[in-house]
Parts: C-alpha cells; sequence; structure tokens
C-alpha cells in the first residue's frame, strides 16, 4: 500500500478520484443496462475494475493494482469491452442549442482553464492535479448556470462521452507510467550514448535541434509527450543541453511541446487523433492526423529556432 501523509492537498486528491471512480461506475452500470451488447458484462467489468483504481488503490497492495492493470489490458485485447448505448439529442435540439448559444459555449472551457493557472499559481500546497479538478468545477457550475440544465444532464454526458472514448481514455496515463519504467530502466542512458556519436562536440545548434526531434519522434511512438519526456530529457536534454549552461526552465517548457507536435502526427494518440475521427465520422480514421502534419512539422521547426534563442 502507498504511504501517504494526509493533509488538504491529498485529501483533495482522493476525493477527485472517488469522482472519477464513480463516472467509471456509471458506465459500467449503463453497460450492464444494455440487453442487446453481447460483451455488456465484460465491457462493465472493465469499468468496474479501473473505478476500483481509483476509488481504492491508495488502500491495497501495489501488486493488485498491477494485476488490475494487467486484467483490463487482457479485456481490451481480447475485444471484449464496447461502447455503451446512450440518448443522445437530436440534430435540431443540437443545432437550436447552437445558434442560441454560439460562441458563449467557450466560456466554460476558458474559465476552466484560467482558474487552473491561478489555482496552481496563487495555492501551490493544493498541487497542479488539485487545480485542474477545482478547474473543472468551477466551469462544471458556471456551464450549468449559463445553459440552465440539470447537474445530473452533466453526469449524463459525462458517462457517454467516457464511453464513447472507451478504454483509450486511460492510454495517457499507462503510456506516461510505461515513461516512468522507461527512465527508471536505463533507457536514457542508452538513448546518451547513441546521440553522443551524432552531435558535434559543442555544436548547441544541433543539440536542441536533437532534442526536440527526439521529443517528438518519442512521442510518436509513446503517444504521450508526458513519457517521451522523461525518457528523451535524461538521455539528450540534461546531458547536451542544461549540462552545457542551457536554462532548464526554458528547455522543460519547450521541450515537452515539442513532444506535444509528435502527438498530432501519431495514431497511438488514439484519444487524441482516431477517436475524434470516428466520432466525426471521416472517410478515413487517419485524416485528423493528415490534416495536422504540415502544422505539426511547423511548428515542430519553431520550436527549435526558440529554444535555441531563448535558452542560451
Amino acid at each position: 500500500m502507498y504511504q501517504i501523509t494526509w493533509q488538504t492537498s491529498t485529501i483533495l486528491a482522493e476525493i477527485f478520484y472517488v469522482c472519477i471512480g464513480l463516472v467509471f461506475v456509471l458506465v459500467g452500470i449503463n453497460d450492464l443496462k444494455n440487453k442487446e451488447k453481447k460483451d455488456a458484462k465484460t465491457s462493465a467489468l472493465f469499468w468496474f475494475i479501473l473505478a476500483a483504481t481509483f476509488m481504492f488503490g491508495v488502500y491495497v497492495p501495489t501488486w493488485i493494482t498491477g494485476a488490475c492493470v494487467v486484467l483490463l489490458a487482457a479485456l481490451t485485447g481480447c475485444k471484449l469491452v464496447s461502447a455503451g448505448k446512450h440518448d443522445e439529442a437530436n440534430h435540431e435540439e443540437i443545432r437550436a442549442n447552437a445558434d442560441k448559444f454560439g460562441y458563449k459555449v467557450f466560456l466554460p472551457p476558458v474559465v476552466l482553464a484560467l482558474t487552473a493557472v491561478v489555482v496552481a499559481t496563487l495555492f501551490t500546497s493544493l498541487g497542479a492535479n488539485n487545480a485542474i479538478g477545482i478547474s473543472g468545477g468551477v466551469a462544471l457550475i458556471l456551464a450549468v448556470i449559463m445553459f440552465k440544465q440539470s447537474p445530473v444532464r452533466a453526469i449524463k454526458e459525462g458517462v457517454r462521452l467516457m464511453d464513447s472514448v472507451g478504454a483509450v481514455g486511460m492510454l495517457p496515463q499507462v503510456l506516461a507510467a510505461l515513461g516512468a519504467l522507461f527512465t527508471a530502466a536505463g533507457v536514457g542512458t542508452v538513448i546518451a550514448t547513441g546521440v553522443s556519436a551524432i552531435i558535434p562536440e559543442g555544436n548547441l545548434f544541433i543539440a536542441t535541434a536533437v532534442y526536440c526531434i527526439a521529443m517528438a519522434l518519442f512521442t510518436m511512438i509513446m503517444g504521450n509527450g508526458f513519457a517521451a519526456f522523461s525518457v528523451i530529457t535524461v538521455g539528450i536534454g540534461i546531458p547536451f543541453l542544461i549540462m552545457q549552461g542551457a536554462n532548464p526552465v526554458v528547455v522543460g517548457a519547450l521541450g515537452l511541446t515539442a513532444g506535444y507536435c509528435g502527438t498530432l502526427m501519431t495514431p497511438m494518440a488514439a484519444n487524441f487523433n482516431i477517436m475524434p475521427a470516428a466520432l466525426l465520422e471521416t472517410k478515413s480514421k487517419y485524416a485528423i492526423i493528415f490534416a495536422q502534419v504540415p502544422f505539426a512539422l511547423i511548428m515542430l521547426a519553431i520550436h527549435i529556432v526558440l529554444m535555441y534563442i531563448l535558452a542560451f
């Protein structure tokens, strides 16, 4: 079991984890209610296990949580998890609401982002993750008031969205953990050894370019910038940039967003690229990726230049 010092930040975090777990429970219940679904029981089992890891993971031995993750992977790999059936708004209702509210629909997301920055900046003791949870709650309250909807509607839509995303919704979390595992296994050191033969000694621009490009490529492989960040920064960022006098704040910030350029170009980021294509019913499931590639390459080039200018 985890050894936790219970304080305001950890208590608040556990509350948010329980809320997330309850959403997963509702998704599972919705699957069980779907009598026409062949894999209703196994789909529900997937969501119930995932919910348990969020709600009770801190109270059970870590090997049990690991076993749950393996079981989740097995259920997904055997294609025993699929989306449930939901009552969706008809086209006329969607069109009417779009005409009524217009660009006001973007106000809750903007408030969410601003609140997260304010909480993370002014209330650092609460932690960055809690800042996201608090800002989500504020944005939800604003949306309920603005659109004059019942909180129950918000819960139902959250369950519908989670079920539509499906098992790939947990992919970023798993890949981030995989990145930490790679770092512990010394993958960064192996990369550093190989890169040292490529980067000319003292050529800071080439080192910057290699770091940014490696972040994008490794993110394309891992599907997640956080997973790539720990490995590539340990292997390239620290020895070839920071140890050569680069500003670590600039390297860290631009390095992570350089990785996001890779996110735009990979099907491994399924919840960002493949799932939206399915929801939009595009002819090709890679249509979104193809549209994003030119912009991703341009932004990657801009990252290299900015990091070289600002970090040194």
